[in-house]
């Protein structure tokens, strides 16, 4: 842990239920009254010499430095600390990524084709944003590319394939103009992750800045926005100073190896942890349970002979009782923690199969669910439950299992419980937007053939009903197929690159970005 990360958790550090520390105070009184009557010995004649009734004392040990009392509230003050639940971080929302948000904006213009950084200034940061999505899989990434324009490539998405090609196709002369408006990019980037619940960051990958651009960066940091990370993908160490000089923005150095990658995903990081401390609508993580192993240990003493006190006996057959028939016999672990405790355990330690066992609680169940792939599992938990934000994961999970309609129809529901979410009316719009999108495809891909289908005929569904399915045997499509993957890849990406620069020319033509 870095010292910024240990001041923030001080920073941040607080008891959720204080009331229980009055206690404290109770428990040293009787730690001091019984530790006194046991220090004291027995009462003797005041005609007797002190030396002697010091040589006529038995069983007094005056050099013994701890007693059971001792002992005793030391374990008990730890269980008062525990139970007034210590925390210093928050806890994430279920149905948000519990890795932050991230809006990768890179510079695609002529001078990120200098060749100082081998292969080219823009090659390798492709190279490297590949890397830190390879690290953040599951994580929500947009991608945003700029130039004299900015423009958004790709909406927030947690799958890095659908990002690949598009990120391949970037090349300067799909930009509209040439030009460093990285000013242009930092707003259009802050409202993307702005639109988003939970907090995140942005990283700026480019060579160089403008003398227009520090007012943006300035007033961007002075109404608290999101924090910005500069890749800097450059050799000028006037260039790097000047960045480093932009308020709220943290310059990290293109390097050879994987360290600037994990730099980054540390930033990100932090960004997050701190984000969430802000975020209101975030329980804190109650952190009571570290004090749990101290005090067992202290259990320990009990066993030593003259430490044992009679009452520990009924203590420990009074916790017995308190578990009833109904009492687990998992292993040990079913002593200490809930199942939804061991299911977060299990969640953070990113074993989702062993955490959707665990869970009772049906939002973690679904959500561990959505995360292993069970999409229609996870949305048949969802669907059990009455909230607004049950309603939002079932649509998420109906999208990735491609039931756009079914999803409409959960989003909608959504708002119908609560018409002043967002969110909800975010992904309504988004899923009705995919099923236009879709049918409108597929529309313009129908052939209008009434014939029969064959076995060894491709058939493109079209159960949307919107226009006639389309056909097309096997043996005509192995003939038109690219000869190999290397060149299906080719024309991919040059028709990737192409509709870029149809998309982006579009939207500078209705105004500036």
């Amino acid at each position: 842990m870095s010292a910024a990360e240990l001041y923030e958790g001080l920073s941040a550090f607080h008891f959720i239920r204080p009331l229980w520390l009055l206690l404290l105070p109770v428990t040293a009184y009787l730690w001091w009254r019984i530790r006194r009557e046991a220090t004291r010995g027995p009462d003797l004649p005041e005609t007797i010499a002190p030396h002697l009734a010091t040589a006529l004392t038995v069983g007094k040990r005056a050099d013994a430095r701890f007693l059971p009392i001792d002992v005793v509230a030391v374990f008990l003050g730890l269980l008062l600390i525990a139970a007034a639940g210590p925390a210093w971080s928050r806890l994430s929302n279920p149905l948000v990524s519990d890795t932050a948000p991230l809006v990768v904006t890179l510079k695609v213009s002529k001078s990120m084709l200098n060749s100082d950084i081998p292969p080219s200034r823009m090659e390798r940061s492709k190279h490297k944003i590949l890397d830190l999505l390879s690290e953040r899989a599951g994580a929500k990434t947009a991608l945003v590319a700029y130039s004299g324009t900015a423009h958004q490539v790709v909406p927030p998405t947690e799958d890095p394939e659908v990002l690949k090609p598009f990120l391949e196709g970037l090349e300067p002369d799909v930009m509209p103009r040439d030009g460093n408006s990285a000013r242009a990019a930092l707003l259009l980037s802050q409202g993307i992750i702005g639109a988003l619940e939970s907090p995140g960051a942005i990283v700026i990958l480019a060579d160089q800045i403008t003398d227009a651009d520090p007012p943006a960066f300035r007033d961007h940091a002075d109404k608290g926005g999101t924090p910005v990370i500069f890749w800097f993908f450059g050799r000028e160490d006037d260039m790097r100073r000047k960045i480093a000089a932009l308020p709220g923005t943290t310059v990290v150095d293109v390097t050879a190896d994987a360290s600037d990658v994990s730099t980054v995903l540390r930033l990100i990081d932090t960004a997050y942890r701190e984000g969430l401390r802000g975020d209101e609508r975030q329980e804190w993580k109650d952190q009571g349970w570290l004090l749990a192993w101290p005090a067992a240990l202290l259990l320990l003493f009990w066993f030593r002979r003259g430490w044992t006190m009679q009452w520990a006996a009924l203590v420990f057959v009074a916790g017995l009782t308190a578990f009833g028939p109904e009492a687990r016999a998992n292993g040990w672990r079913d002593w200490f923690l809930t199942p939804d405790q061991q299911g977060r355990l299990a969640f953070e330690n990113k074993d989702y199969q062993r955490a959707a066992n665990l869970f009772e609680d049906p939002m973690w169940k679904a959500y561990a669910l959505d995360r292993i792939g069970r999409y229609e599992d996870s949305a048949e938990i969802y669907a059990w439950q009455n909230s607004a934000d049950a309603a939002i994961g079932e649509g998420v999970a109906l999208i990735k299992s491609r039931s756009y309609r079914a999803a409409i129809d959960a989003f909608a529901k959504a708002v119908e419980r609560d018409p002043d979410n967002a969110a909800a009316q975010h992904n309504l719009k988004l899923a009705q937007y995919i099923l236009n999108y879709i049918e409108t495809t597929r529309e313009q891909s129908d052939t209008g053939e009434d014939s029969g289908i064959g076995a060894d005929d491709v058939v493109y569904d079209n159960e949307a009903g919107r226009g006639a399915d389309s056909e097309q045997s096997a043996a005509t499509a192995a003939e038109t197929a690219p000869e190999s993957a290397e060149q299906w890849m080719r024309t991919v990406d040059t028709q990737t690159g192409a509709f870029l620069k149809t998309r982006f020319a579009l939207e500078a033509a209705r105004g500036p970005q």
